[in-house]
């Protein structure tokens, strides 16, 4: 999915964007709150992750932006705040989730999973399509517990295309889902992913479908 950071701590910035683009996630880091804030307003994302105490402005200021522009991103509230009526009053702007520092990255990674899952609409951290099934948990997929040998961007675009099966996913939308903006994108990127898959799917009873001018589309056979 694309999550942006906003945090001007470089060390703690630095360890969450890695650690959520080595789970396939695409990531945007901005130190500077107004400089995020502007971004927010013409970029979708699916998770924002955001410290409170920030220059230009503060997170309190984002969230409150976010939340009259009636955007529904959800935010996962990282801040050294941790008084009680602080943390009441960031829920309470409409931050899904909160993280005290120092915290735990492995947390992080799975309040993550479990926002991104919620807003989805996923009761749980597994993808089935008929004898598909992928672990966004454990970043493993199995084709009648086969499992799959696949690349992290590979496991990736099966995962958005799993996640709305028989649905036409636009190859723009899959290039906005694979890179950030310091990665050279490309269309011809995103064939080249289906093209493998399709590779290592073999005569499994799954099919990635491509829509000429449309996009892609799974399905079970």
């Amino acid at each position: 999915m694309r999550v942006l950071v906003v945090e001007d701590t470089v060390d703690i910035a630095e360890a969450v964007v890695m650690r959520l683009e080595k789970i396939g996630h695409a990531v945007d880091w901005e130190r500077d709150g107004l400089t995020a804030a502007e971004l927010l307003e013409v970029q979708p994302y699916d998770l924002v992750i955001l410290d409170l105490t920030l220059p230009g402005r503060d997170g309190i200021a984002i969230l409150k932006g976010m939340r009259s522009r009636k955007l529904a991103t959800p935010v996962l509230v990282l801040t050294a705040r941790s008084a009680v009526d602080e943390r009441i009053g960031a829920l309470d702007l409409g931050a899904d989730d909160y993280l005290v520092k120092p915290f735990d990255y492995g947390e992080l990674e799975a309040r993550a999973r479990a926002l991104l899952r919620r807003s989805a609409g996923q009761p749980d951290n597994l993808l089935r399509v008929g004898p598909l099934v992928i672990d966004r948990a454990g970043r493993v997929a199995t084709v009648a517990d086969r499992p799959l040998n696949l690349t992290r961007r590979e496991l990736t675009v099966l995962e958005i295309l799993a996640a709305r099966p028989e649905r036409i996913v636009p190859k723009e939308e899959l290039v906005e889902q694979l890179f950030n903006f310091d990665q050279e994108a490309s269309p011809n990127a995103v064939e080249q992913f289906v093209t493998r898959l399709r590779r290592k799917l073999g005569d499994a009873p799954i099919e990635i479908r491509t829509l000429r001018g449309l996009g892609y589309q799974l399905a079970a056979l």
